[in-house]
């Protein structure tokens, strides 16, 4: 794994940080970098094995597919999902006493949010209102645009009008002429982890870091549950009386918690096949993972190399800048804290390779994270001095998403993009 360095007084990359990132952009450079990660459950045993539990579909349970050779692999995070995760390691975690920044990797991008609604604060009382009773507290309820599903191409984002403007200006660049400055000022993430303006521009940009995990040859256990209620413990007279009105109300009383309730199935079709209870019905167990469980990460540098900017000097300010943030998003140490019942560990130190668009990949070696940072803040200099700030010019940090606006949107009829355009 990445080593957290500690920073050093010199605020600049070293020539050595800055000679590779040449080579990983020049025409002739690798195409991608790659890393694959083994991870093993806190619950291991010492041949590696352990049970996880997998993220649930409607419809399908886990995600699992058979492979020719019988083996059996399960989903066990998602692209989508490790975007998401991956995304806010950038987001402002708020200030101490000093008014520092507690999360240093807030200062390499933009921290636009949207505020979804207010609500209490102080407000004049009429006549008629309680004169002795205090203000309730003012409680905003907003978003960073790092945590939105679909980064600047959201639906609140397009629904907060003091914001959308701008960003349809960034994709409108972007899908014209290919210039990805605009929207390395607005919204740099979006390019790092992928976006697609399906109801705007239709600009699709894909991911620079791509990462899913995978547990490889496993097998599927199932759970059984008991609940017990105090049903028996009441008298026959409030048995007769609950009864009487669940039957009234067309309830059972199990979904009230008055009556035992087993959990054996979760679903009410095909329970039982020839007498025997129907493993596809059952209530789901986890995995038992007895192959490798892989993290792999992939800096697609292909992709990034499409980037440019209005001319070759702002081109390579956009590569070298959107390249740092996705090398520091790619050797993150997540915390791997899935789901309830998925908690993973890092097996091993991390082995990253460059691969070259012809011939075998081949080890390479990483700048440590500190120096990633050091790079990532040079980088981003050029494009700060058009990041939103407090004063609002030439974009403010906040903006407020609008009912009205949002109504707009749901009522266009040439709307066509699927629910999921990009996660």
């Amino acid at each position: 794994m990445t080593t957290q360095a500690a920073e050093t007084s010199n605020p600049s990359p070293s020539e050595e940080t800055s000679k590779l990132f040449d080579t990983w952009l020049a025409a002739n450079g690798p195409v991608a970098l790659r890393l694959r990660q083994r991870l093993l459950p806190v619950e291991a045993d010492e041949n590696g094995r352990g049970v996880i539990f997998p993220p649930t579909y409607a419809d399908i349970g886990y995600n699992i597919d058979t492979l020719a050779d019988g083996t059996r692999v399960a989903m066990i995070d998602t692209v989508g999902s490790q975007a998401n995760r991956l995304e806010p390691i950038f987001k402002s975690t708020g200030k101490n006493d000093n008014d520092e920044e507690l999360n240093p990797l807030a200062s390499l991008v933009p921290q636009i949010e949207i505020v979804l609604h207010k609500t209490g604060g102080k407000k004049g009382k009429t006549q008629a209102e309680p004169q002795g009773e205090p203000d309730v507290a003012e409680h905003i309820e907003k978003r960073s645009i790092l945590d939105l599903a679909h980064r600047s191409a959201d639906a609140v984002v397009r629904a907060s009008p003091t914001l959308t403007g701008e960003v349809a200006k960034a994709f409108k660049a972007l899908r014209s002429t290919g210039n990805a400055t605009p929207l390395c000022t607005i919204a740099p993430t979006s390019l790092v982890f992928g976006v697609w303006d399906s109801r705007g521009s239709g600009e699709k940009r894909p991911r620079l870091v791509r990462s899913i995990i995978r547990a490889w040859d496993v097998e599927v256990l199932h759970s059984a549950a008991q609940f017990n209620s105090v049903w028996k413990a009441l008298s026959e007279e409030q048995q007769k009386e609950l009864e009487k009105e669940a039957n009234a109300k067309k309830i059972k009383l199990s979904v009230k918690g008055f009556a035992d309730a087993p959990a054996t199935f979760r679903t009410d079709k095909n329970q039982f096949i020839n007498g025997a209870p129907n493993p596809e019905a059952r209530v789901l167990g986890g995995v038992l993972a007895k192959g490798d469980i892989e993290r792999d990460v992939t800096v697609n540098l292909v992709a990034l190399r499409g980037l440019r900017g209005k001319d070759a000097t702002e081109t390579q300010q956009v590569q070298k800048y959107l390249l740092s943030l996705a090398l520091i998003a790619a050797t993150a140490d997540l915390e791997l804290f899935l789901r309830e019942g998925c908690l993973l560990r890092y097996a091993g130190d991390d082995a990253w390779t460059a691969v070259p668009r012809r011939g075998d990949p081949f080890p390479v070696s990483l700048p440590l994270h500190a120096e990633l940072v050091k790079f990532a803040a040079t980088a981003a200099a050029p494009f700060k001095k058009q990041w939103p700030n407090e004063n609002g010019l030439p974009l403010a940090l906040e903006h407020e998403f609008n009912l009205a606006e949002a109504k707009k949107l749901l009522a266009k009829k040439d709307d066509t993009a699927p629910a999921d355009a990009q996660g």
